[in-house]
């Protein structure tokens, strides 16, 4: 039998943690009821296969740091399960203040517990905190007050954030590895061209042209990286500083993004995640009631690309004239056709919000199937790559070697 460990409040307010063994989540929360509290969260244990940050380093220092979009995604499941409980917004704000993990998200969460006390909206007090809560976040706050269904839209928000999340993840986890080899392999071969090396050079000092031509090359190289470390290091940082505040205007994050989906092998999987994002956005956006074309406005902030983002502004026009949102969508020449098409039996059907968020699950679905396949190209390339520039230094070594022992004495 699974244990799962669970986040519960008593009848006093008072936060309790625990664990319980059972059959299921069901279950749990079942006994949680017996036991006369309410379940705020429950997730297995790691060790019966429980899902858990494979980041740790991140996770022990974001205690250190601010809020962090997982922080935001907690308080949101949390906030939406006490609320189905039938708690008030403002006890539940009130539980959630010691349920908080750090000392800037109970800061957060008490103004917003004065405002809502004070007889502001929730949405109002959400909208106080820009870098923490965005647009998106508080206009589906703000639609779930207006329908009265608050809970309902906390809880596809809460399972938005954590759709994201998890696809943000994923990616980071599977290029740990390639980024591990990276760094792995290019200290190994600067150490050999700088301590190495240069050992080797006073054996060969007297051997004049004898030396093979690859062998001087290396040599001379690296001397060069050794009398002149400091300039190519200052070199590479200058450009980097250049290129990435080219990068930060306007002109050059559209031209970067732009290049991103021209890219052969990377291009496709950009859009891949676009249209994902896309799409789960607009399809919580409208099912937690959101009129579509404010629902438009709040999707062009969210859109990581900025050639995507500005084609929102015309598909946002031409809704706004009468048009169809899969016709706009199809003439951008940004989406793929299969999306296309989904959306078209969406707005048939009128279920475009049920069908856009199938979109999304498809294409994270590839978009992760396509990560883990470059992941598992890229490594063997990577590693054939170090293998390469290793296997030069050591046949020009020894062909140097080699070419002593042919010198007469």
């Amino acid at each position: 039998m699974p244990t799962y460990l669970y986040k519960a409040t008593d009848s006093s307010g008072k936060v309790v943690n625990g664990s319980l063994d059972a059959e299921g989540e069901k279950g749990v929360v079942a006994e949680l009821h017996d036991m006369g509290f309410i379940p705020i969260r429950i997730t297995l244990s790691k060790g019966n296969g429980g899902r858990f940050d494979l980041d740790i380093s991140k996770q022990i220092l974001s205690v250190f740091t601010g809020v962090s979009s997982r922080d935001v995604m907690a308080f949101t499941q949390d906030l939406a399960t006490l609320l189905e409980s039938g708690l008030p917004v403002d006890r539940a704000l009130s539980i959630l203040i010691d349920a908080a993990e750090k000392e800037k998200m109970r800061e957060v969460v008490g103004d917003i517990l004065k405002t809502v006390q004070g007889g502001g909206y929730l949405s109002d007090a959400l909208a106080k905190h820009p870098k923490i809560f965005s647009r998106f976040y508080v206009n589906m706050a703000r639609a779930g007050e207006a329908g009265g269904v608050l809970e309902s839209v906390l809880g596809r928000l809460g399972d938005f954030l954590e759709s994201s999340q998890d696809l943000r993840d994923y990616i980071k986890s599977a290029m740990v590895y390639p980024i591990f080899l990276v760094c792995v392999g290019g200290i190994s071969i600067i150490i050999l061209l700088t301590f190495v090396i240069p050992k080797f050079s006073v054996m060969f000092s007297d051997m004049g042209q004898t030396i093979p031509l690859n062998t001087r090359f290396l040599l001379g190289f690296s001397e060069v990286l050794r009398a002149y470390w400091w300039i190519i290091l200052g070199g590479i940082c200058a450009i980097y500083f250049f290129v990435r505040r080219y990068f930060n205007t306007p002109a050059g994050r559209l031209r970067l993004d732009r290049n991103k989906m021209n890219l052969p092998v990377t291009g496709d999987l950009v859009r891949k995640i676009e249209v994902a994002r896309f799409a789960r956005t607009l399809g919580t956006l409208t099912k937690s009631g959101v009129p579509i074309l404010q629902a438009l406005v709040l999707v062009k902030d969210i859109m990581g690309n900025r050639v995507i983002a500005g084609s929102m502004e015309e598909v946002y026009d031409r809704v706004k004239e009468g048009d169809r949102l899969s016709k706009t969508l199809s003439d951008s020449g940004i989406f793929p056709s299969l999306a296309i098409q989904m959306i078209t039996v969406g707005e048939e059907t009128g279920k475009l919000d049920s069908m856009l968020l199938r979109v999304a699950e498809n294409y994270e679905k590839m978009v992760k199937d396509m990560v883990k396949r470059f992941v598992s190209l890229l490594e063997p390339a990577m590693i054939l790559a170090m293998g390469l520039v290793v296997g030069f230094v050591v046949i020009s070594m020894l062909m140097a070697i080699f070419s002593m022992n042919e010198m007469p004495f």
